[in-house]
């Protein structure tokens, strides 16, 4: 693997997270909570190890900036400046969540999980557009 595949494993990483994440909150619903337990706890490794694979790529390239003109150049700086604004808040929130979980402070846990559950799903999810959109579309 070379320093040129990371956008590309980053984008996969979002991926599975949002899949995971998904499948914890279905899980969670239907009173599995040994299995949401675990889709949870892959959720937070899989963004662990898009966080130390981002760094990486990043140190070593830069950022790359976006080459459309137009409106779709807005759409896109759009959904970055809410993607990084939110992906910055999603950390504490999501090692608070799992903190609780993991030491049975349920009442508590649901409480933080109400709000970090759909900011890192669409943390995740919009990784994936932005890759698609500064990688793929042009």
């Amino acid at each position: 693997m070379q320093i040129s595949d990371l956008p590309a494993l980053n984008a996969t990483l979002n991926g599975l997270a949002a899949i995971f994440l998904t499948a914890g909150y279905v899980l969670i619903k239907r009173g599995r909570a040994d299995l949401h337990k675990r889709c949870m706890l892959a959720a937070l490794m899989t963004s662990a190890v898009f966080l130390t694979s981002y760094l990486i790529y990043h140190f070593n390239t830069g950022s790359r900036p976006f080459p459309g003109q137009g409106a779709i150049r807005v759409v896109y700086l759009t959904i970055l400046f809410t993607h990084v604004v939110l992906a910055a808040a999603i950390l504490p929130l999501a090692l608070i969540t799992a903190a609780r979980g993991l030491k049975g402070r349920y009442a508590l846990h649901v409480r933080i999980a109400r709000w970090t559950l759909p900011i890192w799903l669409y943390v995740s999810v919009t990784g994936v557009v932005i890759y698609l959109m500064l990688y793929q579309m042009y």
